[in-house]
Order: structure tokens, then C-alpha cells, then sequence
């Protein structure tokens, strides 16, 4: 099992790779474009210790997030417009480097990938309080509602790190265009929420209860 997890992941990892270099590099007609290769590494340079640590401490944990098939028509709807969005804003950014539509300053591409790189804190974070996280919307034997931690403060921290993790890229890039595609991820995110909620309330014990708790879904005063 473990070799194939190995194999599955680093799969994953170089396919996602290729695929962002082609998504970008291929409008931009260019391979120098150093904002482009700056979100490469800030992207992908911290998945490879993540992955090896989660794969020697933690492999049912990454065979959680590897798996992605979704049972949930809502949610493959969700994963389909996420796609969508995320190919429609790289290309995007990697046109308007080549014809100079919004070029960004660069301190905000800097402090775009310190958020980036924060962000992934924040998932680093969320991933150690909670061994069910999977990538799909499902309900796990022996599923116990988390509440203490990041959970004590708002129901779907991953998903607020995954938000700030989304709206930086697009800025590491250096495109307001790109950024301007990327906002529609929070409104893909909150169909997604309420639907997962659905689903743990009907199925898992006590989220009921820990919704009255927790009042908020994501950010703080505000969802």
C-alpha cells in the first residue's frame, strides 16, 4: 500500500506541475517569466516535504486528500466550475503578461506569495487537528465532530485557507485579470459549504449542535 500511495502521489505532484507550467508558460509565449516560475515555487516547493512527512506519519491521511472522486452531483458541479476557473485564470494571467494588460507592482507579487506561503500554514494547521479531512464531501466511519482549535473559531478553516491561498496566486502572478477570475472561487466555495453542511447535519452525530456553538463557516463576524 504504501509504495502505491507513493507512487499515486508523486503522480499527482508532477502532473500538477507540468500542468500549471503549460497553463501558463504556453500563453505567455515565454519561458521568462519570473513571476510565473516565482508561484511554481511557492506553490509546489512546500508540497514535496508535506507530502513525504504525510506519507511516513500519516498515509491514510494522504490517501484521504489524494482521493477526489466526488458522489455528490452538487459537489461535481462544484469541482467542475473550480477547474474551469482555475484554467480560465491562468491562462489569463499568462496572456496578460505577454500583452502587458495589468501588470502588477512588484511588492504586491512578493507579498502575495508570503500570504501564499501562510496559507499553507494554515493548512498545515488545520490538517493536524483533523484526521477526517478528505478532499470529498463524505461522512467516515467513526467521524467525530471536531471543535477545538481553528474549529473552535469557525466550522471550515481549511476552506479560509484555501481562499487566501486561491486569491494570492493570481497576484504572485502579477494579474488583476486573473485575480478578478479568482474571485469567483469564495462564491464556488459557499454552494459547496452549504451543501456539505446538509450532509454533516443529517449524518454526523453532534454537528448539529456544533453549528449553534460555532456560529460562523468561515470568516470571523462576517459567514
Amino acid at each position: 500500500m504504501e509504495t502505491r500511495l507513493l507512487f499515486q502521489a508523486s503522480a499527482k505532484f508532477i502532473s500538477g506541475v507540468l500542468l500549471i507550467i503549460l497553463l501558463l508558460f504556453l500563453p505567455a509565449g515565454t519561458l521568462s517569466y519570473w513571476r510565473g516560475w516565482l508561484l511554481i515555487a511557492v506553490l509546489f516547493l512546500p508540497m514535496l516535504p508535506a507530502g513525504i512527512l504525510l506519507w511516513a506519519r500519516a498515509p491514510k491521511l494522504l490517501e484521504k486528500r489524494l482521493h477526489s472522486r466526488e458522489k455528490e452531483q452538487t459537489q461535481k458541479e462544484v469541482i467542475l466550475l473550480s477547474l474551469l476557473m482555475f484554467a480560465a485564470g491562468f491562462i489569463t494571467a499568462g496572456l496578460d503578461f505577454r500583452y502587458g494588460w495589468s501588470r502588477l507592482p512588484v511588492p504586491v507579487s512578493i507579498a502575495a506569495a508570503v500570504v501564499l506561503l501562510c496559507s499553507y500554514g494554515l493548512y498545515a494547521e488545520v490538517l493536524r487537528e483533523n484526521a477526517y479531512l478528505s478532499r470529498t464531501v463524505e461522512v467516515q466511519e467513526g467521524q467525530k465532530v471536531i471543535d477545538t482549535g481553528l474549529y473552535a473559531i469557525v466550522r471550515h478553516p481549511m476552506y479560509f485557507a484555501t481562499v487566501l491561498l486561491f486569491l494570492s496566486m493570481p497576484l504572485v502572478c502579477g494579474s488583476l485579470y486573473a485575480f478578478l477570475i479568482f474571485l469567483i472561487y469564495p462564491l464556488i466555495l459557499v454552494r459547496r459549504i452549504r451543501n456539505e453542511e446538509a450532509l454533516l447535519t443529517a449524518e454526523l452525530a453532534g454537528y448539529r449542535e456544533y453549528t449553534e456553538k460555532v456560529r460562523y463557516r468561515m470568516i470571523p463576524f462576517i459567514w
